[in-house]
């Protein structure tokens, strides 16, 4: 409880420092009056934070807690601690549903940065990023059914991801060339391009499968312990998977399909959250997943803005900062842990 108190301040704190802090600084006193309707009238700073940072530091804290979630569901299912939504190929699978929808169709690039394309146009990108995600999942569990070796699966999870966004390119390469720096720069990531109207279907898809995770947690450490053990314990092993599939796909194409191919925060976030809490039950570990996620996409936003106030820095680069020190350290640990062995 104490790690949980201490990750729901931080959260706090980091919200409040990504509304403070852009081109122009907001005092935290005046957002506290902005956000509370007692700025009397509307000040430009109230538009700024109204209308720009607030759906952006939502956007943030939302995709940084789904992508945490998916991670943690997938290292569970193919019990891999190197498992994400990027690793797995999962991310290139909702680009690639992207890239058929936004490129392939009327739509049109400036989609991905909120150009306002209506309710049907948001929901089209959404299912086509989540076809796109549950195919190359599907595919990685089909695998993972005939091949023991962890390893192996994330091998063939990356090749399945690279095969993707081979496909990816190909329709690239035949665009517009106006489309193609737009496509390169939501490669990158941003919290941006999600508006008011966008967070009515970001909000409740990302907010259903959190809470599918919380409710599942028996379940999630059941398979822990392997696929047998769950069926001893009188858990129906094949729909769970199936459920959990669904839940990680969702979480991850939807992050995708509105905020670019976020890395890094899917596979860092779990292992972050294993090490404070000194445990690998989830009925702990889904709200500190939570908590942690969200703090860390925010304060990567936040770092990304610094520089200008126009993302100079990209998010991904920022993230892969913070996640690449924590893979390196993964892999090393399981390395001395097979040499003792």
């Amino acid at each position: 409880m104490t790690v949980l108190a201490g990750l729901a301040a931080l959260l706090l704190a980091t919200f409040v420092v990504s509304l403070a802090l852009g081109s122009t600084w907001i005092p935290t006193r005046q957002i506290a009056a902005i956000l509370l309707g007692s700025g009397g009238e509307r000040t430009a700073a109230a538009i700024v934070v109204e209308t720009i940072r607030l759906p952006r530091s939502l956007t943030a804290a939302l995709a940084g807690a789904a992508l945490g979630t998916a991670g943690l569901q997938m290292q569970t299912l193919f019990r891999n601690p190197l498992a994400d939504p990027f690793a797995l190929g999962i991310s290139s699978g909702a680009s690639l549903g992207v890239a058929i929808v936004v490129l392939g169709t009327g739509f049109g690039a400036a989609a991905l940065f909120g150009a306002t394309v209506g309710l049907a146009g948001d929901a089209a990108i959404v299912l086509a990023a989540v076809v796109g995600a549950a195919l190359v999942l599907g595919l990685v569990l089909i695998v993972s059914a005939r091949v023991e070796s962890p390893t192996t699966v994330l091998i063939l999870g990356l090749m399945f991801g690279y095969a993707a966004s081979a496909f990816v390119t190909v329709l690239v390469g035949a665009t517009e060339p106006d489309r193609i720096q737009v496509w390169v720069a939501w490669q990158f990531g941003s919290f941006s391009g999600v508006t008011w109207q966008r967070l009515k279907l970001f909000a409740p898809l990302i907010g259903a499968c959190l809470l599918l995770a919380s409710l599942t947690t028996k379940q999630l450490n059941a398979l822990l312990l392997g696929e047998n053990y769950a069926r001893s314990m009188g858990l129906s092993v094949r729909p769970m998977r199936l459920l959990i599939m669904l839940s990680s796909s969702v979480l991850g194409a939807v992050v995708t399909a509105f905020c670019g191919p976020i890395t890094f925060l899917g596979i860092a976030v779990p292992h972050l959250c294993r090490g404070l809490l000194r445990t690998s039950d989830h009925r702990p570990l889904v709200p500190a997943v939570v908590l942690m996620g969200a703090s860390v996409a925010l304060a990567a936003q936040t770092v990304s803005l610094l520089p200008g106030g126009a993302g100079i820095v990209p998010l991904n680069a920022v993230l892969s900062l913070i996640g690449a020190p924590v893979v390196a350290s993964v892999i090393l640990r399981r390395h001395r842990g097979s040499v003792g062995a």
